[in-house]
């Protein structure tokens, strides 16, 4: 079983506090705030836009995957993953995540495309850990 790891760490409160996030590799090492999170502060990250990274991540390489073993040789697939906080039972909560991938194969049909790319949102590992969130939409065109 392959292991992965992150940290974080929070200094002070909530709303006066800021925090950093880092990988267990140490290839990326970012800070975020209460107002990255809850607000319009973009100089930060948040945990929203980190798990839109390893969800559009793990879903284009899986959609990679299921294209290759039914044949195909994908040239590019571009995910873009939106998540969308709300709340819900008295605090915050991922309402919905839209995954919106364009990609390059030569030589498949779009029916075909169309299959494949729910199969991925449905199979990747970080869609079903992902599984509390109520909606999950995907969007797939293929750029011609």
């Amino acid at each position: 079983m392959k292991k992965s790891t992150a940290k974080a760490q929070w200094n002070k409160g909530l709303k006066n506090g800021s925090g950093e996030v880092e990988s267990g590799t140490g290839h990326f090492k970012v800070s975020y705030t209460f107002a990255s999170r809850f607000g319009d502060d973009t100089s930060a990250t948040n945990p929203e836009e980190l798990i839109g990274a390893a969800h559009s991540g793990c879903f284009s390489m899986f959609l990679s995957a299921l294209l290759e073993k039914a044949n195909y040789q994908p040239e590019t697939i571009r995910t873009v993953a939106t998540v969308h906080l709300g709340e819900k039972d008295g605090g915050p909560h991922v309402m919905k995540i839209e995954l919106n991938t364009e990609a390059s194969v030569p030589e498949i049909e779009d029916e075909e495309f169309q299959k494949l790319a729910q199969e991925a949102k449905a199979k990747c590992p970080i869609s079903k850990a992902l599984g509390a969130v109520p909606e999950i939409i995907l969007t797939a065109a293929l750029k011609k």
